[in-house]
């Protein structure tokens, strides 16, 4: 190694330290902060999941941005209001989403082979646009809702996003069968509690960041780890935020097709900026006599993982539950 390599070496080091001393001081304030944020805000200071009108938040987003599925060597786009089929860069065919009718959907999906996804699922998306009617319940409610319902495990696909992630690394994970997804909602929680953390040094370190030296350095990527879902896997304690804990458990129950899983469903990520924090959103699509309906369900395994490594589980319970009156909602993404 030359001397200027190794000079550059040594300072990345002293750095590295310094910002680990920052943070481990600064990690009894932030846990201190962030015990703040899961406490207050929701009542007297503010709002919760349970009094909001989720409909008017949710309904906008819900065919905003862009959602894929990959059917042999096509891609089915779900992208705001239009559905495209593109065989790599090449568009096949590209329709607007509320003149989609029946016998169309019919023929592309006929057409270039699509299984059915096309012909059963979109339809079904078409009536949906700008009429979806939606439910809303604590995540064991929905579970019996949906396995209790008729899902439309096409529409349910179409609605997905994110990254693929091997449905045997996700059993590992969370202890639970990816057809499951129930039982990976919960298998999730020990899962991320034996081989992830809240990452309060990295939390401290985006509170010097924004507070002490306004922006001058960027201290959190210091602190932040492979934190991919197979890496984490195979971790013994990465640290996480909260908009990675919700997107590991969305790529979770994706990991298996909607039409393998017992009840079928689609996850996005809840932003609340009051609180600077995101849990996860799960739904699915039913049939039912008077058209369709979307129920929807809430959990937090920032909450779930954090309460842990506080030692505050006695206190505050084990923090998967989402929709009570802890969390609030300021804005909803499904792509």
């Amino acid at each position: 190694m030359s001397n200027e390599r190794a000079d550059d070496a040594d300072v990345d080091l002293d750095r590295r330290r310094t910002l680990k001393l920052l943070g481990g001081g600064l990690t009894a304030t932030a846990a201190g902060v962030a015990v703040d944020n899961v406490l207050l805000g929701y009542e007297l200071l503010g709002t919760n999941l349970k009094k909001q009108d989720l409909t008017a938040l949710v309904e906008p987003a819900f065919f905003r941005g862009v959602r894929r599925t990959d059917v042999r060597d096509n891609r089915v786009l779900l992208w705001d209001e239009t559905v495209r089929i593109q065989r790599g860069q090449q568009v096949l065919a590209s329709r607007d989403l509320p003149e989609v009718s029946a016998a169309a959907a019919t023929g592309i999906d006929a057409e270039y082979g699509l299984d059915g996804y096309v012909e059963s699922g979109v339809p079904v998306l078409a009536s949906l646009y700008g009429d979806v009617r939606f439910e809303f319940s604590n995540y064991g409610s929905f579970f019996d809702r949906v396995r209790a319902g008729d899902p439309v495990s096409e529409a349910v696909e179409l609605l997905r996003s994110g990254v693929a992630v091997s449905p045997d690394t996700v059993e590992g994970f969370a202890g639970a069968d990816p057809a499951d997804p129930e039982a990976v909602v919960e298998g999730l929680v020990d899962g991320f509690r034996e081989h992830t953390h809240y990452d309060l040094d990295r939390y401290a370190a985006g509170s010097v960041q924004d507070n002490v030296i306004f922006g001058a350095a960027a201290l959190r990527p210091s602190f932040r780890g492979d934190v991919a879902f197979e890496s984490v896997a195979a971790s013994e304690g990465t640290g996480l935020f909260c908009n990675e804990f919700a997107n590991r458990s969305v790529e979770a129950l994706h990991a298996v097709p909607a039409r393998e899983q017992t009840a079928p469903v689609f996850g996005g990520t809840v932003h609340d900026r009051r609180h600077k924090h995101v849990y996860t959103a799960i739904g699915s699509v039913l049939r039912e006599d008077d058209g369709y309906v979307v129920p929807m369900t809430f959990v937090d395994y920032t909450h779930a993982t954090l309460y842990d490594d506080l030692g505050l589980t006695g206190l505050l319970g084990e923090g998967l539950e989402a929709y009570n009156r802890r969390h609030m909602a300021t804005g909803i993404s499904f792509s």
